[in-house]
């Protein structure tokens, strides 16, 4: 497994390329579609691994809080499951149009979000994935920049969460977001 860290205030931030699923965190993120009810990549493995109680908890959202989807750029927790983080924070992450429909704003929307409800069940460690960048489509360079910034500006404010990483599941994306984060965080 490659890491890299970055330190910001007292926040530890690392790339890792890794598969999220086995993360042993406070909380994971997954990449959902608004349907809450699983699919590919990302969102099709923490459901897959972490079982029939995610699935469940995520029903139960719909129908009681996002009956027609959870709209893009907000998240909402469930249990993990069988997985060995503790919670699964499910965000919306923007369908990349050419950039010209705000897709960055969602994007990042997206990462605060799921920043401030995992600060408010107070988290202290959280894993992303690389949000939209896969069926989504949304470049990984500008999405990477984007990531990046949002985490850095949050933990920049606050001293809660203590770790955050960005779990890449192919060296080509580590590598990208390795080039952005020293640009970053330097």
């Amino acid at each position: 497994m490659e890491k890299s860290e970055f330190k910001i205030k007292k926040t530890v931030v690392a790339l890792v390329l890794n598969d999220i699923t086995e993360m042993d965190t406070d909380v994971i993120v997954n990449a959902a579609n608004s349907s809450l009810l699983g699919g590919g990549g990302v969102d099709g493995s923490i459901h897959q691994k972490g079982g029939s109680n995610i699935l469940d908890e995520c029903k139960e959202i719909r129908s009681s809080r996002f009956p027609t989807g959870l709209p893009t750029g907000q998240a909402v927790l469930t249990s993990a499951g069988n997985l060995k983080s503790k919670y699964v924070i499910h965000t919306v992450g923007p369908i990349w149009k050419g950039g010209f429909h705000h897709e960055s704003e969602f994007l990042e929307k997206a990462y605060l979000s799921s920043l401030n409800l995992a600060f408010s069940k107070g988290i202290s460690s959280i894993s992303f994935p690389s949000i939209s960048t896969g069926t989504y489509e949304f470049p990984t360079k500008e999405a990477s920049i984007v990531a990046l910034r949002a985490i850095k500006n949050f933990v920049a404010k606050q001293e809660l969460i203590s770790k955050v990483f960005m779990v890449l599941f192919s060296k080509k994306t580590y590598e990208i977001y390795l080039e952005t984060a020293k640009e970053i965080f330097k």
